[in-house]
């Protein structure tokens, strides 16, 4: 049994003992995963792999169930190019948070020579909350190792995402891109809260995914324990 497989068997007896949430979902959250061709097939499968740990994380798991949050897996390159691998999936047991890491991990990719159109990723994740309208937050959580180079610049999406009441945080990769985590700080995140998490390379991604869910979820867990 993998590491975070024994994580989220450990998570599931945790929650097995909490009571059922007693509210409809909190959390509606797009895992958008870049995927142009500056990222080679091995750095797309340790992605891949980083999600479905980060999601087996207990505490993110424990999160995830109690709030009845929705998921929804979004490959994105350029312009022209975007998709969702993994449709809404929605989260109320333990079985549902493995059952959608395991899909994650083998999720095949989609596009692998293509450039680097972040302003049309937010733009066509952003559609998609229409499928969860019930959800009380948006978060789009994207990923990447470089700067937008083609279509919508970011910049010009803000007053159309925060309108919509969307929250982007970002995780990049500064794999021999300087400057990198400055560029989204400038031009793609945005919403209350809104952070950026750095992976000096492919090989710290998954501890930084990690970290990035408990961010995104530790928030529903203490307004819930909160008297």
């Amino acid at each position: 049994m993998s590491p975070f497989r024994s994580a989220l068997l450990a998570a599931a007896t945790a929650l097995s003992l909490l009571p059922a949430p007693g509210r409809a979902c909190d959390l509606a959250l797009v895992l958008a995963v870049d995927i142009s061709g500056s990222v080679d097939e091995r750095e797309y499968e340790i992605q891949m792999r980083g999600l479905a740990e980060g999601l087996s994380d207990p505490e993110v798991a424990e999160a995830l169930v109690r709030n009845r949050a929705a998921l929804t897996l979004v490959q994105w390159t350029g312009s022209t190019r975007q998709a969702v691998s993994v449709p809404w999936t929605r989260i109320a047991s333990p079985g549902d948070v493995a059952a959608l890491a395991e899909r994650i991990e083998g999720t095949p990719r989609l596009w692998s020579i293509y450039s680097t159109a972040i302003g049309e990723a937010l733009l066509y994740s952003a559609a998609t909350f229409g499928e969860v309208p019930d959800c009380e937050r948006r978060v789009i959580d994207v990923s990447g190792d470089g700067p937008s180079n083609e279509g919508i610049d970011p910049r010009d999406l803000r007053d159309t995402l925060l309108r919509d009441r969307i929250t982007v945080n970002a995780l990049v990769i500064e794999d021999g891109v300087s400057g990198l985590r400055d560029y989204y700080w400038q031009n793609v995140i945005l919403g209350p809260g809104a952070f950026v998490v750095v992976a000096n390379s492919f090989r710290d991604y998954p501890d930084r995914m990690r970290e990035k869910l408990r961010r995104e979820t530790e928030r529903q867990l203490s307004m819930l324990e909160s008297p």
